[in-house]
């Protein structure tokens, strides 16, 4: 059996690595990774194949950025001749990236069967171009693993056969399982003993100036009771450059490796994030998160785990910040199935289905 990976952005790495790590001790299954170059450094991604244990990707498409539009279709136009030259039986794709629609769709046409890891979560916010990736991705896939329940009452709701619907859990939670324990020898030493870990790097916070500016504004005041370690997407450090704004004196540092960030993360009094696969870290660590944003598409992280939706109100973040300060924090507990053995799970039925 032949399988071909899709990957395209740093979260994808966290999802692939347990499932081709699961498909290895299949002897009858052989494995090729594609890594589109959506998002591509390549100090970064070398650190992440190495940490996760994910060899080096076969196939490197170079995309690198561009418009939505133009991005997709250089995708798709970079995969077909590697799709027709492989010959897979099955391309396993993952996550909400461009690289996931774009190599689904080509994979669909040529009909070679698809398999979407992280499918049926919804925003039900279409101005998010995440959201019509997951759809699209969805309505054409024929395996769907998900990571919870809310995901396979979406999924029902569209439309799709219940017998194409595998909850299999969270394949993050698998590659946070397996190396937490070297993360958190990680950089402890160099720690204050109490700290907000911000991340930021959706376009509707930080490519509106005004918006960027409060939302800074906040953490200057979150940094007044506590330290703020700010890992700043390049893109996001670009537009604090671009827009002039004042970062005072918030720690903004160089993006980290997996295993440092976990670290950071475990560590962490409250994680202040606009990031979906934060959200699910967090709730696993029962660390304190809120989300810079009006909705999530991991709304069991809210209702069961330590999630709270803060949006961009300044009122809002301050009164949930001060509720973790005086150790009132919402209290959580982990979904179902978020284990550290949803890679199995898909491996398993990749294999006998």
């Amino acid at each position: 059996m032949k399988v071909v990976h899709v990957v395209g952005a740093r979260p994808n790495f966290m999802k692939v690595a347990p499932v081709m790590s699961a498909l290895k001790s299949r002897p009858h299954v052989v494995q090729t990774l594609v890594h589109t170059g959506q998002h591509y450094d390549a100090n970064m991604s070398d650190v992440f194949f190495e940490q996760l244990g994910i060899p080096a990707p076969e196939v490197n498409l170079a995309v690198g950025s561009g418009t939505h539009a133009r991005q997709t279709a250089e995708i798709m136009t970079r995969f077909e001749p590697v799709l027709l030259e492989r010959q897979p039986d099955l391309v396993l794709v993952y996550g909400d990236v461009n690289s996931t629609v774009a190599a689904a769709l080509v994979s669909a046409k040529l009909g070679v069967r698809v398999g979407h890891v992280e499918a049926g979560l919804r925003s039900f916010d279409r101005t998010m171009p995440e959201e019509i990736n997951r759809v699209v991705t969805d309505q054409i896939a024929d395996l769907l693993f998900t990571p919870s329940e809310d995901a396979d009452v979406n999924l029902g709701r569209e439309g799709i056969p219940a017998e194409k619907i595998c909850r299999v859990g969270n394949v993050m939670i698998d590659s946070l399982v397996r190396l937490l324990p070297a993360a958190q020898l990680h950089g402890r030493d160099r720690l204050p003993q109490r700290y907000a870990l911000v991340t930021l790097h959706r376009p509707a916070n930080v490519d509106d100036g005004a918006v960027l500016k409060r939302i800074l504004q906040s953490l200057l005041e979150v940094s007044q009771d506590l330290s703020v370690i700010f890992p700043a997407h390049p893109r996001t450090r670009q537009r604090i450059a671009d827009f002039g704004l004042d970062a005072g004196h918030l720690q903004i540092i160089d993006p980290l490796s997996y295993l440092d960030f976990l670290g950071l993360q475990s560590r962490a009094t409250v994680v202040i994030t606009d990031s979906g696969g934060i959200q699910e870290e967090t709730t696993y660590l029962g660390i304190p998160c809120l989300t810079l944003r009006e909705n999530t598409e991991r709304p069991v992280t809210v209702s069961m785990g330590t999630n709270v939706l803060v949006g961009r109100d300044p009122v809002k973040l301050r009164a949930e910040l001060s509720r973790v300060l005086a150790g009132k924090a919402k209290s959580g507990s982990i979904p179902p199935l978020w284990d550290g053995h949803a890679g199995e799970r898909i491996a398993s039925l990749v294999t006998h289905c």
